[in-house]
């Protein structure tokens, strides 16, 4: 039986691959890379997998090389069975034996192996990969049945893996990335779907990660938009919760980050609105060359990501991508002898402005690209359904301004056809939305007008979490072109 576990919230997509994986029908030895920052659920799945399929988990830890073999062989003994434990003179005998064990099974009875938090054991054993390459190697003339997932939370050592020149570089089958739960499959998972007011609050802290709920917090959920506060209060802004200091933990828990008060730094400039190289460069006090590391180290961590701006060619705008750590940078972090002390009500009480402007607002942009990324799409019809969607600036040179549109759509020209902007759209979160919005908007798609992009059919799409003017509202009763957006339209209710 192959349909996914009842327990498993979502994660069919992720489900279906590792299946299809372990039960293909092949005669040779299949390596999969499955990958993803910490509290994803990743061990769960994987052990759901075992569990229906059969087969042998051995779960890393920090160990030295001759501890992590002899854990290694205690668990190949209990899974063979063997009446006498198993014993590795080195690394090299132990996965010939793995690699052995396969080869005695064949593709209609494979044997499926998980090799998980394998980052602990390459820092000890840093031969590992190119072991695994050999027998890897050598089981693709040989008859094998073995199905070898690697999986791990630094994202810096586990995209290493396959990249260039590494050991196991074009030898995997699978590469699978378990990412954060979408904004819609969050709002569920936290049974917060009916207020989406609340949803957004929600995952513009904790995101999509799903152990936050239930490992973390035992279940403890905010009843309502009033109940955010005292809620927030007593968990993240808690210096006696697990998560009060998780987003530190996030940023030292990855190989490649030593110089954490560097990382932070960056972290913190992105946060506070700094989201461009010099901007960032600026605010911690260095040249913008001085930084390209730091960046590229974040981005291989996807703790930060860089965005193109879908305008301006060569341009890019950067993003932190896990919402508790733009939280603790925006709110904790300048706070924290306060909130060490347990200040969580006075600090939150002088941190609504900065909340909505450094948190919620950037975040519910995101959401709202997210939005025409997937369900939202359908508002502009089948021709837009390719379209890249992102955000970017248009220079207004009469006005001698630039005017920042938070979602686009366009598709780019192909065959001497000009690229076509299907949509400009301005995000607010904390502001009723007017007619002013719309005409910025409308400025804009002149702008691109004169500079060479089709926007004939582009539509102007105002998304905000508090509402819509009556005169804003009596524009688009009026004009097909204007789509208004609220949180109802964003969660489908």
């Amino acid at each position: 039986m192959t349909t996914k576990p009842e327990q498993l919230f979502d994660r069919v997509i992720e489900w279906n691959a590792l299946m299809s994986f372990a039960t293909r029908p092949t005669t040779s030895a299949q390596l999969g890379i499955v990958s993803g920052r910490r509290r994803m659920g990743k061990t769960y799945l994987l052990r759901a997998l075992v569990e229906r399929l059969g087969g042998f988990y051995f779960g890393a830890t920090t160990a030295t090389a001759a501890e992590s073999l002899r854990q290694f062989g205690a668990a190949l003994s209990d899974f063979t069975g063997a009446e006498v434990p198993i014993s590795f003179q080195n690394w090299d005998h132990a996965i010939t034996y793995l690699f052995g064990l396969g080869a005695q099974s064949r593709a209609e009875n494979a044997t499926l192996v998980v090799i998980d938090e394998f980052p602990y054991l390459v820092r000890s054993v840093p031969e590992l990969p190119s072991l695994i390459q050999r027998e890897i190697d050598r089981y693709q003339t040989e008859p094998s049945g073995i199905r070898l997932l690697l999986c791990g939370s630094a994202m810096s050592v586990m995209g290493g893996l396959l990249a260039s020149s590494a050991p196991l570089r074009g030898r995997a089958q699978l590469e699978l990335v378990v990412r954060p739960f979408g904004y819609r499959e969050a709002a569920t998972f936290w049974d917060v779907a009916h207020d989406p007011a609340l949803a957004v609050r929600l995952h513009a802290v904790l995101g999509g990660t799903p152990a936050y709920r239930r490992q973390f917090l035992a279940d403890d959920v905010p009843d309502s938009v009033a109940g955010f506060d005292p809620w927030l209060c007593r968990t993240v802004l808690s210096p006696h919760s697990p998560l009060f200091r998780e987003a530190r933990y996030l940023l030292a828990e990855e190989a490649d980050i030593r110089n954490t008060a560097l990382y932070h730094s960056v972290l913190a400039a992105v946060a506070q609105g700094n989201n461009t190289r010099g901007g960032i460069a600026g605010y911690i006090g260095r040249k913008a060359v001085d930084i390209s590391h730091p960046l590229t180290v974040l981005e291989d961590c996807h703790l930060l990501v860089r965005e193109p701006d879908i305008f301006r060619s060569g341009k890019s705008l950067y993003r932190v991508a896990e919402p508790l750590i733009t939280f603790y940078e925006a709110i904790m972090r300048p706070a924290w002898p306060r909130l060490e002390s347990g200040q969580a009500e006075q600090v939150w009480a002088r941190s609504a402005e900065r909340f909505a402007a450094q948190v919620a607002g950037p975040h519910f942009e995101t959401i709202c690209r997210e939005f025409m990324l997937t369900e939202g799409i359908a508002l502009l019809g089948s021709d837009a359904v390719f379209g890249d969607v992102g955000c970017g600036v248009v220079t207004d040179p009469r006005e001698r301004r630039q005017i920042q549109i938070d979602v686009a759509v366009v598709q780019a020209g192909s065959g001497g056809h000009r690229s076509t902007v299907s949509l400009l759209g301005e995000a607010k979160w904390g502001v009723t939305m007017g007619v002013g919005h719309l005409e910025r908007l409308i400025r804009a798609r002149e702008v691109l007008t004169g500079g060479g992009l089709e926007v004939a059919g582009c539509r102007l799409a105002c998304f905000s979490g508090t509402g819509f003017s009556d005169a804003l509202r009596e524009r688009a009763r009026s004009d097909p072109d204007v789509l208004l957006i609220g949180l109802s339209d964003l969660y489908g209710r």
